[in-house]
C-alpha cells in the first residue's frame, strides 16, 4: 500500500486531513453526529495503519503525536 520513501509523508497527510474534516464537522454538526463520528472512526484507522507502519519502520514521529493530542484537546472532556 505505501512505500516508505514517500508513504510516511503521505500517511501523516492522510491524517491531517481527516483530522481538520472531523473538526470541521464536529463545529458545523456537533460532537456527536454521525458524520462526525464517522471522521473520528475513519482517523482512529489512520493513526493506527500509521503507527503499526513506524513500528515495522521503527521511525517514531513526533507531528503525529502532536496531532493526536491536538485532536484530544477538540473532545470535550465528557467524551474522553
Amino acid at each position: 500500500m505505501y512505500t516508505y520513501s514517500n508513504s510516511q509523508s503521505e500517511m501523516i497527510e492522510e491524517i491531517k486531513v481527516k483530522r481538520e474534516l472531523m473538526i470541521n464537522s464536529a463545529t458545523t454538526l456537533g460532537y456527536t453526529s454521525e458524520e462526525t463520528i464517522k471522521y473520528s472512526q475513519e482517523l482512529d484507522e489512520l493513526i493506527n495503519k500509521y503507527h503499526r507502519f513506524m513500528g515495522q519502520a521503527s521511525r517514531p514521529n513526533e507531528e503525529v503525536k502532536i496531532a493526536f493530542k491536538q485532536m484530544m484537546m477538540v473532545w470535550p472532556k465528557v467524551l474522553v
